[in-house]
């Protein structure tokens, strides 16, 4: 995907919500929130710290709020938006029939109370031991190269590896993702780099 420059540019890729889009940011930056582009998509922090982002997709747009986790959420709009992430939750929405902005502006102006606050979930300060799967271990023995890309890695990385492998449940796709990621090691780029702001 192009990487974009700013919000306007963002809002055109993704014109199918185009109007929506519009609608949710004049929202925000009628707050005192401001307005960056992280993770290629439109990003609103307090004083350096991330509050919310909107975006778009094929079937549904909307808003994530980074530490939604905290938000009353009277109207249960909020759903959690995968397991790992614990504080992160977002609203969904299909269509901009759908927007209540009353409703989405105080769920903005509520997430900025609690960032004020300093309601925010910390990062797990994880230990240095890396959990190395079967496969990527006898791998990893068998070639040398590969044993000295994957120990160069950040710990961070190679925990995305290990977490990858881990994750199958079948044996065919643990070695499918292991043939994936053999030359990704090697090349010394993370699982997800490509979707990171680098």
């Amino acid at each position: 995907m192009k990487k974009v420059t700013s919000v306007e540019e963002y809002i055109e890729n993704n014109s199918h919500y185009g109007e929506a889009l519009k609608i949710l940011r004049e929202l925000i930056l009628s707050t005192e929130l401001e307005e960056t582009i992280k993770w290629n998509s439109p990003v609103y922090a307090l004083n350096g710290k991330n509050v919310l982002s909107f975006g778009a997709f094929k079937h549904h747009f909307g808003i994530w709020f980074f530490n939604g986790v905290f938000l009353k959420d009277e109207h249960n709009l909020l759903e959690q938006a995968q397991e790992k992430t614990k504080g992160l939750r977002n609203m969904k929405m299909t269509s901009i029939d759908q927007l209540n902005k009353p409703v989405v502006l105080a769920y903005i102006k509520e997430a900025i109370e609690n960032q004020k606050l300093g309601k925010e979930i910390k990062p797990e300060a994880k230990g240095k031991t890396v959990d190395i799967p079967e496969e990527l271990n006898a791998a990893l023995k068998k070639d040398k190269v590969l044993m000295d890309s994957f120990k160069a890695l950040t710990p961070f990385k190679q925990r995305e590896y290990c977490e990858y492998i881990d994750t199958a449940k079948r044996a065919e796709t643990k070695q499918t993702r292991l043939e994936k990621i053999i030359p990704m090691i090697k090349k010394g780029i993370g699982l997800n780099d490509k979707y990171r702001d680098c």
